[in-house]
């Protein structure tokens, strides 16, 4: 089921990023920088293991989990999260938690781009990306 988001995507649009990211706590330097960068991401799957890698000039992350189960995660803001994630109706679901707060990162297909909805108690983010 998730073999559909498998490949590298380019970011195309996003919207509400900065605000996203004032909600999540990050500061303004890291919030500017991380605005401007255009990351592509690549999706692999190896028997059970899902890995997303993002890669931009401003920092490259990696996460490797299985689908259900809670991993910890360093998110390219320096956040220390327990994450999990989850498919959902065809949508890769990701909740971090950290210091009580909780964020949800939600990968869906809409006609062959991968769309991203970052929401945070109300600020919701949507980054559009394209297969490369």
């Amino acid at each position: 089921m998730c073999d559909q988001f498998v490949g590298t995507w380019k970011l195309l649009s996003s919207e509400n990023f900065e605000d996203y990211m004032k909600e999540l706590g990050v500061g303004f330097a890291t919030r500017k920088m991380a605005g401007v960068a255009k990351p592509n991401v690549t999706i692999s799957i190896n028997g059970d293991v899902i890995t997303i890698k993002t890669e931009s000039t401003f920092k490259n992350t990696e996460i490797s989990f299985k689908l259900g189960e809670e991993f910890d995660e360093t998110t390219a803001d320096d956040r220390k999260t327990k994450s999990v994630v989850t498919l959902e109706k065809g949508s890769l679901v990701q909740v971090q938690k950290w210091n009580g707060k909780e964020t949800t990162i939600k990968r869906r297909l809409v006609d062959g781009k991968m769309v991203v909805e970052c929401a945070m108690k109300g600020v919701v983010c949507t980054r559009v990306y394209e297969r490369v």
